[in-house]
């Protein structure tokens, strides 16, 4: 069981590599705002993986507390960029 969540977060790395990709290169601020909200997602995914391998319930909390922010964070730059333009 174990091996598998091992490479269910391995392949959602390479998912936030590609997503890295799409932030260092995004042709336009949207490219790079949904980027962003990709790491939030697979952040979120990765730790609440983590926090089962290893059996650690603070991980569940960082979680939690990303998947709180990574939102807020979009927002705030979807506004700084409206005001921007």
């Amino acid at each position: 069981m174990s091996d598998y969540l091992n490479l269910a977060v391995l392949l959602l790395t390479l998912v936030l590599l590609g997503g890295l990709w799409r932030l260092w290169l995004g042709p336009s601020k949207l490219n790079r705002i949904l980027s962003l909200q990709l790491f939030g997602t697979i952040g979120v995914a990765i730790l609440a993986l983590l926090a089962v391998v290893y059996q650690q319930s603070a991980l569940f909390n960082v979680a939690l507390v990303l998947a709180l922010l990574a939102p807020t964070a979009t927002v705030i730059l979807v506004k700084m960029g409206e005001t921007k333009s």
